[in-house]
């Protein structure tokens, strides 16, 4: 439990660091469900039996009380320590015991509690909720004008969350190394097993560049001292570049990159995008690249219906084969067009069932064009991490890549930024287990006794 409420509070404090949108929102229930029924028989019970009790003869007022009671309750919870005017001002008038005696003598004033209530929530509203607050005091049934205060001030709590948030957050980002390592360091302590899906994430890599060493076979006695020669950087950065491929449906993210799971999937869902609408450029320039010279337009047309056909394109349910179709069947009515603006003969029939093919044949596995695009990327992003943190200028893009470098800059920044702030936070424990798996646990020992020395 100890190690469960530190996860979460570590990845509060990280989400509220790093995405500059995050903010909390009310939970709807969906409509038309069993819940969402329940809840609104319930409240409409609720405030009906109110309606009754304030329309009785004499009227009873005790539930309304207690509705103000928790109303001078929450408003008090808006206030800064040093709003002591208001807050005795509103003590004062919502002074639960004097409506009761008020009550007991028929001398109470519901309307005039319910206008103070909703001039002091204008008060302490942010400026989004000036419309409602209008709202509230254009209402003349008093138990729907009871019912909408209470809304409004859900509304208003959760605008001061976000609002203590947006306060935190350049706090956090000060320190988020340093919290998030503190707070992993006791999640470790309470679970010892924490780390066992980043080493054999980071072993992987470690077995893969051992592998590769062995086979170029540099010295005779290379096989002795393999280890030793790997450069930890490359095996992490290594390790790194595997998330552009995993499969976050079905294989578990390493434990130090749970915080950042739900955006890395994400970018690798828009990479994955790119990589296809660059793969269909290049089999488009490749075709019919030598008619359709210097026509920029055409291809950026080409590449924006590519865009909105793939949208979604992550999705189970979605025919990726289909849509590559369709999309070559697209580009040579768009191409055909072209051709006849500059009076050139259009594509015949055996060119476009061609291009509409090699456009269908992208989804194959071990796809050549596929391939080429994949490995320029991974070069690409390869090529990110070596730079020093923050990047001041975005290494060169390398050649069939230019339709998507717009994009492909944006996505790669945004990846850097993950796996350098991870690299910050949990660069110690990459350390410890590249050590165990480089140099093995008499390695670690001395490590452990220099480091407590």
């Amino acid at each position: 439990m100890a190690a469960a409420r530190n996860l979460s509070n570590m990845t509060l404090a990280h989400e509220i660091a790093v995405n500059e949108n995050f903010q909390l929102k009310q939970e709807a229930l969906p409509e038309n469900s069993l819940a969402s029924r329940v809840k609104h028989i319930v409240h409409q019970a609720f405030w009906d039996v109110l309606e009754s009790e304030l329309n009785a003869e004499p009227p009873e007022y005790e539930h309304a009380i207690k509705l103000f009671e928790e109303i001078r309750e929450i408003l008090l919870s808006f206030l800064t320590p040093g709003g002591n005017r208001l807050r005795n001002q509103i003590c004062e008038v919502l002074d639960t015991d004097l409506i009761r005696q008020q009550a007991e003598h028929s001398a109470v004033d519901i309307q005039g509690l319910a206008n103070y209530v909703i001039t002091t929530m204008g008060k302490l509203c942010a400026p989004v909720r000036d419309d409602d607050i209008r709202e509230l005091k254009a209402t003349s049934n008093i138990v729907e004008v009871l019912r909408q205060i209470f809304h409004v001030l859900d509304l208003m709590k959760m605008d001061m969350v976000n609002f203590t948030i947006r306060s935190l957050r350049p706090h956090l980002q000060r320190q988020l190394v340093d919290y998030e390592r503190t707070k992993f360091q006791e999640i470790l302590e309470e679970t010892p097993s924490a780390l066992d899906q980043t080493t054999e994430w980071i072993k992987e890599s470690v077995n893969e560049e051992l592998l590769s060493l062995s086979e170029t076979a540099l010295t005779p006695g290379a096989e002795n001292s393999s280890k030793p020669s790997l450069s930890p950087t490359l095996v992490l950065n290594n390790s790194y570049l595997k998330l552009l491929h995993w499969d976050y449906q079905k294989k578990e993210l390493p434990e130090t990159l749970m915080t950042d799971g739900a955006r890395l999937q994400e970018l690798t869902e828009k990479l994955n995008q790119l990589k296809i609408i660059a793969c269909l450029s290049l089999i488009t320039n490749n075709m019919v690249g030598a008619l359709t010279e210097g026509l920029p337009e055409l291809a950026n047309r080409l590449k924006r219906i590519s865009a909105v056909l793939l949208e979604g394109m992550n999705k189970e349910t979605f025919n990726l084969k289909e849509v590559l179709n369709s999309i070559g069947v697209q580009t040579c009515v768009e191409v055909n067009k072209a051709l006849v603006e500059r009076d050139l003969s259009i594509l015949n029939a055996e060119a476009q069932a061609n291009l509409i093919g090699q456009f269908s044949s992208i989804e194959e596995e071990d796809n050549p064009i596929w391939s080429l695009i994949d490995k320029r990327i991974q070069l690409y992003m390869k090529s990110l991490l070596c730079l020093p943190s923050p990047q001041k200028c975005m290494p060169p893009v390398p050649g069939g890549l230019a339709v998507i470098q717009q994009e492909l800059e944006v996505l790669g920044s945004q990846y850097a930024n993950i796996v350098n702030l991870n690299k910050q936070v949990y660069g110690p424990f990459y350390a410890n287990i590249l050590r165990k798996l480089l140099f093995g646990e008499e390695a670690m020992g001395k490590a452990d006794a220099s480091s407590s020395n």
